[in-house]
């Protein structure tokens, strides 16, 4: 065993490696808003059902009330998990793809990430139905932003998601 470690310790002096990052550890160049989109548009579900779950009323059963508790709980986590994803993948457009030609060609683009991030963390603090709506809404502009940089129309990249193009 010492020889195999020994063996790969000289190869790998002898063929220094650079790290890279990415938002996968790997430069593979595969960057898409879907993944911010469908946080997005989790998070708006979620505050909508816990806006529509029925509250137990105070003669109702330890049962009743546990099962509305575990609900909302679990509402509640799955909320601030996914606006907490929405922000992450937002991150990784924003810092990782957008280049400074993009920039120069939406010069709001700083902005429209940032009012994003800031809804995302308003839907972490609130069941704010008109602030999910909103971000969902930033997210979508995002993306059209994102197809726009590669010469794709929103409608062409729903189709090519749909059909595996």
């Amino acid at each position: 065993m010492s020889l195999l470690r020994t063996a790969f310790s000289v190869i790998a002096r002898a063929l220094p490696t650079e790290r890279a990052y990415a938002h996968c550890d790997i430069p593979c160049g595969i960057y898409d808003p879907i993944a911010a989109k469908i946080a997005a548009q989790t998070v708006q579900k979620m505050v909508m059902r816990i806006q529509a779950l029925q509250k137990p009323s105070p003669t109702d059963s330890t049962a009743a009330w546990a099962t509305y508790e575990n609900t909302l709980g679990r509402y509640i986590a799955v909320k601030e998990e996914h606006a907490t994803l929405c922000k992450k993948e937002l991150l990784i457009l924003w810092t990782d793809y957008f280049k400074p030609e993009h920039l120069a060609k939406f010069p709001d683009l700083h902005d429209a990430f940032w009012k994003a991030a800031k809804l995302g963390s308003t839907c972490k603090q609130q069941v704010n139905l008109e602030a999910a709506k909103e971000l969902v809404a930033a997210v979508d502009r995002i993306a059209v932003l994102f197809w726009q940089t590669k010469g794709v129309t929103w409608h062409d990249s729903v189709e090519a998601a749909r059909f595996g193009s």
